[in-house]
């Protein structure tokens, strides 16, 4: 099989997965509140510390795709959510639907 991640890794992951879900409502009413113009300064400053005082993991952009089956970090396919190994492997196996080796 593959070399897999360490545990920790992926299930760090998946918390700020889960995290990122769990807060997505709140974080994106408050961007609202900061992002209207039409905000008063005193109520954009409060929205913005409530911002400040949600999880940090519990942000979109701390998320990193990793393999689905080796937990992998680096060389991820997006379309498959596999890593440039696991998705040779599974193609060449032809698990993949519609994926053919090339040739020209």
């Amino acid at each position: 099989g593959w070399p897999m991640a360490k545990k920790s890794s992926v299930e760090r992951e998946l918390k700020r997965e889960r995290l990122a879900k769990q807060f997505a409502a709140k974080r994106a009413a408050l961007k609202a509140v900061i992002a209207d113009r039409e905000t008063s300064p005193e109520d954009r400053n409060v929205a913005v510390m409530k911002l400040a005082q949600l999880p940090r993991n519990s942000a979109r952009i701390r998320q990193r795709i990793r393999c689905l089956v080796s937990g992998r970090p680096l060389g991820v396919y997006r379309k498959f959510r596999l890593s440039r190994i696991a998705l040779r492997e599974l193609a060449s196996r032809g698990q993949i639907p519609g994926m053919v080796k090339s040739s020209w």
